[in-house]
């Protein structure tokens, strides 16, 4: 089948120059352009609104941090909880039996939990380290007012050194993860790309947390389980972008071409494998968040599925949007690309490049920066075309 022939039936007429791509071929919807990864989108050009955006966000983070700081479970402030199971029992009454008792109701955390499972309602009462009797007293106090065992109502007790010894041990293997990380992206591609993976995912951590700190979400061992997980999955997004560029470089090892060029290229190659890649991560972790813990019930699943729904969305747009725009800025000081910063292509010739095609010269792109439809570099050139000058006539041969 000729390409004539697929034009007419992707319903565009060969005839109507603005539906054909630079290579002559119907030019797809933007849905279509996506999903062949056909797209000529300036990721480079727009690098600073992704970069600043970025650091607002980081501040906001940060600030929240400083003034808010984290809303830490039991397991990591250490401290006492009693689980009550009851349908009629309220905050302010809960408080109440923490004041007769001789304790700070005030500063107790009470929150309510419905397993919609088999429609149970439990009332979870936290506080601050208390000696075994006033625990068990307490627990008895619950029990006497709810009309249950004792037994029935759970206790828990944590010390603080436990939730300080589980973070120093996760903050150094979190230390360990980057350096390994780091030695390998620099050995198996280069050092920069290194360096702008590291900062990617610190980026994701540090704003997986701010949002935690934001809104006021309670941080498990469970969400710290995920964050070092959504570590490996915002990693694995940011070494295919890496790969792909990489393939490029190599590729127009042979020309000058502006290293802005050739990120361009990658990042509209790849757009629908990382989108891919990135929805086939948030789907199963929106089922958990959503049918799982609201529909079903299962509250335990919650801090691990939020934790890796925030940091999964994270990781994906620091992959685009910060560990290739700083492999950018940091390649284009190399000698080979300094001289040729300020000098990539958009639009149609952006196009042609991810469609395959070949850099051409400054002066075809002057010419096609203008609106000449000749300038389509890598389209057949005829003889005549490539002479300067009208070519003379043979002279005749004498002969003798």
């Amino acid at each position: 089948m000729t390409d004539i022939d697929n034009d007419i039936i992707d319903g565009v007429s060969p005839a109507d120059d603005s539906a054909l791509t630079p290579h002559g071929r119907a030019r797809r919807s933007v849905w279509g352009r996506l999903y062949h990864g056909e797209t000529s989108i300036d990721f480079y050009g727009k690098r600073w609104i992704g970069l600043g955006f970025s650091l607002v966000i980081l501040l906001i983070s940060v600030g929240s941090l400083i003034g808010s700081g984290l809303n830490l479970s039991l397991e990591f402030k250490g401290g006492v909880s009693w689980t009550v199971p009851s349908a009629t029992l309220t905050e302010e009454a809960a408080r109440t039996i923490l004041d007769d008792q001789g304790l700070k109701g005030s500063s107790a955390k009470v929150q309510e939990f419905v397993n919609k499972s088999d429609n149970v309602r439990t009332l979870e009462v936290q506080l601050g380290e208390q000696p075994d009797e006033v625990r068990r007293q307490v627990q008895q106090a619950f029990a006497d007012e709810v009309g249950v065992p004792t037994e029935s109502v759970s206790t828990q007790a944590v010390s603080s050194t436990w939730g300080k010894s589980i973070t120093e041990k996760a903050l150094r293997a979190l230390v360990v993860f980057l350096v390994l990380v780091a030695a390998f992206i620099a050995w198996r591609m280069e050092w920069r790309m290194a360096m702008a993976a590291i900062v990617a995912m610190l980026h994701d951590v540090l704003l997986s947390v701010g949002i935690y700190s934001l809104f006021g979400f309670v941080v498990t061992p469970a969400t710290v389980v995920a964050f070092l997980t959504i570590l490996g999955f915002s990693l694995y997004d940011t070494i295919v972008v890496f790969d792909k560029v990489q393939e490029n470089q190599k590729r127009y090892s042979t020309v000058r071409m502006p290293y802005a060029d050739i990120i361009n290229v990658s990042m509209n190659q790849v757009l629908m494998r990382s989108l891919n890649t990135s929805i086939a991560a948030i789907l199963p972790v929106l089922s958990l968040l959503v049918l799982g813990s609201g529909i079903l019930g299962a509250v335990t699943l919650r801090e691990f599925a939020l934790a890796l729904l925030v940091g999964l969305i994270t990781g994906s747009y620091s992959s685009i949007f910060v560990a290739s725009p700083l492999v950018a800025l940091a390649k284009e000081r190399e000698p080979r690309f300094k001289a040729l910063r300020g000098s990539h292509v958009t639009g149609a010739e952006l196009e042609r490049l991810v469609l395959g095609g070949t850099p051409g010269g400054r002066r075809e792109q002057r010419r096609a920066a203008h609106g000449d439809s000749t300038a389509v570099v890598g389209a057949p050139i005829s003889a005549e075309a490539l002479l300067t000058h009208t070519p003379r006539p043979r002279k005749k041969k004498r002969r003798v």
